[in-house]
């Protein structure tokens, strides 16, 4: 109820309700890191409201600066002079409520990517398109001093991806432990392009002419094969999940990737995907022993992909193209 009247102070500030006018704020779920509404105010469509929270809802105490609202704020603005179709509109910001509003993107025209795949619509078509518009913002961004400047900062990408997938992994698993800090330093230390961080599923709509990003929070100026990489794990894991639909999803993966290395145009495509597959490799693991691990895994899953994984972190990595094909999730 305390973020609720927050929410409607800030709204008001914003001059997005009139005071003493009727709002509805719905509590939409939010994911780990924020709290998410959707606001009904008379007279306009609804609105998204998304405020960051000091403590990630997670298991294991994980605390990340809330300026990462004013960090996605920055990377949708830049998103969509590449392409407004790629984002939701961003119609007001709060920074000092570390709060944001977007146009409502109706679930209807807009589902979840994840909740398609979890329902057996796999796609691999759109899967090969989202491909291509993430390189497309890399390719944009990559060697672009203003976005380098703007998104340098690497404390937010650290608390939110290095030191909880990596370093907490490295902790935990003691017999890859030094090959993991290696990929984090490298990976700390890779200024090329404009990083998402988060390209998950649960993170992409699939609209009318093809998929729209959110949840932007830890974007970085940092290595692009990180993007790469993570959407691959996710789909590499929607297979153990959802033997079912393997073959459709092991598809999608290969045209994701695929689509993904032919918009390369900053650097040889050949490195970036030897360096997406070690990031794969070590991000599986993360997803079984680090601080965020995959919650749709049972016992056996996780036990499966952490014997797969270490494998690969011991032996010579294949690149992000022959490790999909060598996937084989039972």
């Amino acid at each position: 109820m305390i973020a609720d009247v927050a929410t409607l102070a800030a709204l008001r500030r914003l001059g997005l309700v009139a005071e003493g006018a009727p709002v509805a704020l719905t509590a939409l779920s939010g994911g780990v890191s924020c709290d998410v509404w959707r606001a009904d105010i008379p007279g306009r469509p609804p609105l998204v409201v998304k405020r960051a929270l000091p403590q990630l809802r997670v298991a294991a105490e994980w605390l990340a600066p809330v300026s990462r609202a004013e960090n996605e704020v920055a990377w949708l603005r830049r998103v969509a002079l590449i392409d407004p179709a790629l984002v939701p509109v961003v119609v007001a910001h709060s920074p000092a409520d570390h709060l944001f509003v977007l146009d409502w993107l109706d679930p209807a025209r807009h589902p979840v990517w994840r909740d398609e795949l979890v329902a057996g619509r796999v796609d691999p078509a759109f899967a090969a398109g989202l491909g291509a518009a993430l390189a497309r913002i890399h390719a944009d961004t990559a060697g672009e001093a203003g976005v380098a400047r703007d998104f340098g900062d690497p404390a937010l990408f650290d608390a939110l991806r290095i030191a909880p997938f990596f370093r907490t992994t490295a902790d935990r698993v003691p017999e890859v432990a030094a090959r993991l800090h290696a990929i984090a330093d490298a990976l700390a230390q890779r200024r090329i392009a404009l990083v998402h961080g988060d390209v998950s599923p649960k993170n992409i709509l699939v609209g009318p002419t093809g998929g729209v990003f959110l949840d932007a929070e830890c974007a970085v100026y940092g290595d692009p094969a990180f993007d790469l990489a993570f959407c691959t794990t996710h789909l590499l894991l929607k297979q153990v999940w959802l033997p079912q639909h393997r073959a459709a999803l092991a598809q999608s993966a290969h045209q994701f990737v695929a689509h993904y290395l032919a918009g390369v145009r900053w650097e040889e495509a050949g490195p970036l995907a030897d360096r997406a597959g070690e990031l794969v490799a070590a991000l599986l693991l993360a997803r079984v022993e680090g601080k965020s691990p995959a919650p749709y895994l049972d016992d056996a899953a996780r036990a499966l992909v952490r014997a797969r994984a270490v494998a690969l972190l011991t032996g010579e990595t294949p690149d992000v193209t022959d490790l999909i094909a060598r996937w084989e999730p039972r």
